[in-house]
């Protein structure tokens, strides 16, 4: 037996929904003390496709590109046509309460959008106008998720409860996206010990839509011990992949979902320790529809995303690599269109979270055209999804908004970049 085969063998584990236990090799706790105790970075790598080169840095590419990036001029960015909309707006409470993790569904006729709704702490030398664009402590106990539809993404229902007060004194929930399953709607949310996610008795739950009574009811556990960063997409195979964290911050990827919702297989993606940071991690696949690329924010804060690969369906990873592409140190999503062109939503300035960018690419490895979409304030963490020709992207602003911007495909298909987008 190979050691690759092997290092797969031991991790590899079966999770209930009841239990963090594992049914087959390993529980979760005992795997992260393993990678924490050896430092892991990544996990045996299945090598890529023949025309991929895993170790390669360049993600942003073009004639127009200098050489650092961290010398463009967003102001110089070619402006996105856009149709904006405020769906809620807490900038008038001083701090004291919080929007944040923006995210969006279509389904029976209706756009859907969740996000993080709660307490807020503000700053005691900022006054209330100050606060506006200023970002308050959040992330706070008593934390709760909210949600609005909309018949054509402009014009958005009151905003409601959705998941109810937080079950355990102390904890919170933070929004985790919506999951379309077999013909139902349903919202995810973790339930996290505050202030932040890293502490014992994080869950992600899962609540239905129930058309019949017009209500979101409690589903169950998807798993214990997890944080997902978006909602879980399908695989080549079917089933069903997310990226995830735990309470110790450990980067892996859920695979299962396929019959039931709660069923799923763990691997590993990244480990966090003093040698790295990896965050909110990301993925997508490539045209082949067999190479997966992984895009993971780096929380010690190089001003660049990370990147690795996996041709095993998310079983194994490439080592992870510190791409070109400049990030500021924030969450930021992947979309390939109707038009099989990928758009990449992130805060590509590395200075600060201002402005909000929109990358294009046609393979989804090489970005060569980067765009503004709004900006003049602290705007982060959008989400995206496509429907009728259009985008819609989700973002909050200092977290104390729920945004949504409408672009129109052909408006984006239309869009070149200048011959140089820096001032020297």
């Amino acid at each position: 037996m190979s050691s690759r085969r092997q290092t797969n063998g031991y991790i590899r584990t079966l999770f209930c929904r009841k239990c963090t236990a594992a049914t087959g090799v390993e529980c979760l706790r005992v795997w992260t003390l393993i990678c924490l105790s050896t430092a892991i970075l990544f996990s045996i790598s299945p090598g890529v496709a023949d025309d991929i080169d895993p170790a390669t840095r360049a993600m942003l590419v073009g004639a127009w590109v200098p050489d650092e990036s961290h010398r463009i001029n967003y102001e110089l960015l070619p402006r996105v046509p856009t149709q904006h909309v405020i769906i809620s707006d807490v900038r008038d409470r001083g701090g004291t309460r919080v929007h944040q993790h923006a995210y969006l569904a279509y389904f029976d006729g209706r756009y859907w959008g969740m996000w993080s709704d709660g307490p807020g702490r503000p700053n005691p030398q900022l006054t209330a106008e100050q606060h506006r664009d200023v970002v308050p402590g959040h992330d706070l106990a008593g934390n709760r998720v909210s949600y609005a539809t909309s018949r054509d993404g402009l014009s958005w229902t009151t905003p409601l409860d959705l998941a109810g007060p937080p079950r355990t004194e102390g904890f919170g929930w933070i929004s985790r996206g919506m999951w379309i399953r077999d013909g139902q709607l349903l919202a995810l949310a973790s339930h996290f010990r505050a202030p932040g996610y890293a502490g014992e008795g994080l869950s992600l739950e899962a609540f239905r839509w129930s058309e019949e009574n017009q209500e979101w009811v409690a589903h169950g556990t998807v798993m214990d011990d997890s944080l997902n960063n978006f909602p879980p997409k399908q695989l080549p195979t079917g089933e069903w992949m997310m990226t995830r964290r735990d309470h110790r911050r450990q980067v892996t990827v859920m695979i299962g979902g396929l019959h039931r919702f709660d069923e799923w297989q763990v691997y590993p993606l990244a480990g966090y320790d003093g040698n790295a940071r990896p965050e909110e991690p990301y993925w997508y696949l490539l045209p082949d529809h067999k190479s997966i690329v992984g895009l993971i924010r780096d929380n010690k804060r190089s001003g660049r995303l990370l990147r690795t690969f996996s041709t095993d369906n998310g079983r194994t990873w490439s080592p992870i690599v510190k791409t070109n592409f400049p990030d500021a140190t924030s969450k930021f999503f992947v979309h390939r269109t109707s038009r099989e062109d990928y758009v990449l939503v992130s805060n590509s300035n590395p200075q600060r979270r201002d402005p909000l960018t929109l990358a294009m690419s046609t393979d989804g490895i090489v970005f060569d055209r980067l765009f503004y979409l709004i900006g003049g304030r602290h705007i982060d963490y959008p989400h995206i999804i496509e429907h009728g020709g259009k985008l819609l992207i989700a973002f909050s602003g200092a977290k104390q908004t729920m945004e949504v911007l409408q672009v129109s495909l052909s408006d984006l298909g239309a869009m070149t970049m200048p011959a140089a987008v820096t001032t020297d």
